[in-house]
């Protein structure tokens, strides 16, 4: 039970929506008896089980059915199957689950950049209820920042290139190495239909330049 919690909060951490499957009551002949439990995220099987087979097949769909409502009525649900007439197994027992959905939907941070400034900020930004990504071209700057799920460290190639793959609700603070690969990053984001916010560090000659180029650029 204790590790079935700490795999419940480590996946609340990163930010991941799942469903947790508990075998509540068995009756009869039954692939595994009471007490099983799973955990089911939008891709498949993430640990535990509750018996295998045919059974488990069935209760991973409705898991996964259960994650897909987009508003559910209830955020938990009993179940009980027959497992001869519901599942299709040749057991003459019967088995009542309980379903009870875990829905992340975390407030998420990118933060471009992870020199001087963004060693100072991400440690602030962790003692937030967020989900917090940083990128860069430098590894060894990622390296520095903290190990924790609720932090993803991405090396990329190109910064400006990586905005296209980044989520639209997101906040964007902007920090890179220069004016010129801000500039570039700010330029991808204001063509955006939706940007709920932008944020780029620089004094307040920075900010009068970045405007005017940005405006002249249309």
């Amino acid at each position: 039970m204790e590790n079935h919690l700490k795999k419940m909060q480590a996946l609340l951490e990163e930010g991941t929506s799942f469903v947790s499957a508990t075998l509540v009551e068995v009756k009869g002949s039954t692939p595994r008896a009471q007490g099983g439990r799973m955990l089911v995220t939008a891709s498949g099987l993430h640990s535990g089980t509750i018996g295998g087979g045919l059974v488990e097949a069935k209760a991973l769909e409705f898991a996964q059915d259960l994650l897909a409502e987009t508003n559910p009525a209830e955020q938990t649900k009993f179940v009980e199957w027959n497992l001869n007439r519901d599942a299709g197994m040749s057991c003459g027992g019967s088995v009542k689950l309980f379903f009870e959905r875990f829905h992340a939907n975390p407030w998420e941070i990118i933060v471009f950049g992870a020199g001087h400034v963004a060693q100072a900020l991400i440690p602030l930004l962790l003692t937030l209820e967020c989900k917090l990504t940083c990128l860069d071209t430098r590894n060894e700057w990622l390296s520095k920042l903290p190990e924790t799920p609720k932090l993803k460290k991405l090396c990329v190639e190109s910064l400006p290139e990586s905005v296209e793959e980044t989520s639209e609700k997101a906040f964007v603070l902007i920090m890179t190495q220069g004016h010129r690969s801000d500039f570039y990053v700010a330029q991808r984001f204001l063509a955006r239909k939706e940007l709920p916010f932008l944020g780029v560090i620089g004094s307040r000659s920075k900010a009068a330049t970045l405007k005017r180029e940005l405006k002249k650029e249309g």
